[in-house]
């Protein structure tokens, strides 16, 4: 494969462009939305719609942030009991919004609201047949639906979009719960090379959201704590 230098307008970290997104790609969102996490007590978590099936984390990539990923990368390994998880292997630049909604759909209950024949659902049918991170990679770049939603939703954003798209140093990640109860990190960028597993038990489904949001107290806010572009959405059942 070919790496592809293709780079897109980042998307906005914002639940209802999220939730358009997957609209638009074949989520019924009647059963499932994005909603924003509001705050990291638990009052504040306690406002999100349970149970939640993922956790999308955008966060600055700092200098330390970076030093500590390049280590992780260097000796990661990967997980066969995360075999079961369809991760993507990130190569369209400033993509890592729509790749972690992606994620979020594959890994989670809510793929089960994907109406049936919808780009969605071809995309992963098609990605599910092959083991092998260059061709899921190809998948994406080749999808014109993709590139065509992204690029709506990343033109309905309120913030400017960045004029240097070299130099985007906010990234987003996913967190979902394994069918080993395990928390799993996803993120396609950055040298990664599959399903991350944090090490952290998710007890059930309803435990996702405070183990996940712990996990990015502890790992991600305490590494730079002067930081202020930390943001977190949960896809969830719909209030709807």
């Amino acid at each position: 494969m070919t790496e592809s230098r293709m780079k897109w307008v980042p998307l906005e970290s914002n639940p209802e462009l999220f939730s358009s997104w997957c609209s638009s790609m074949g989520l019924d969102t009647s059963k499932y939305a994005f909603h924003d996490i509001y705050g990291t007590d638990a009052e504040l978590l306690a406002m999100v719609p349970q149970p939640v099936a993922a956790v999308l984390l955008l966060f600055p990539i700092t200098p330390s942030m970076e030093q500590l990923r390049q280590a992780e990368n260097a000796t990661a390994q990967p997980s066969p009991s995360d075999s079961d998880i369809l991760w993507f292997k990130q190569t369209i630049g400033n993509a890592c919004g729509t790749i972690g909604l992606l994620h979020a759909l594959a890994n989670s209950s809510a793929s089960t609201a994907i109406k049936p024949g919808s780009p969605l659902d071809t995309l992963f049918e098609k990605a599910r047949a092959t083991q092998d991170a260059h061709e899921r990679a190809d998948i994406l770049v080749n999808s014109k639906e993709l590139q065509t939603v992204h690029e709506a939703t990343a033109s309905q954003g309120q913030s400017q979009a960045p004029e240097d798209l070299d130099n985007v140093i906010l990234h987003f990640v996913c967190f979902v719960r394994s069918k080993n109860g395990e928390l799993v990190e996803l993120d396609g960028s950055g040298g990664r090379k599959g399903p991350i597993n944090r090490g952290k038990k998710v007890a059930s489904q309803q435990d996702l959201l405070p183990v996940a949001v712990d996990y990015v107290k502890d790992n991600y806010m305490a590494l730079n704590p002067e930081e202020v572009n930390f943001n977190l959405i949960a896809l969830a059942p719909s209030f709807d």
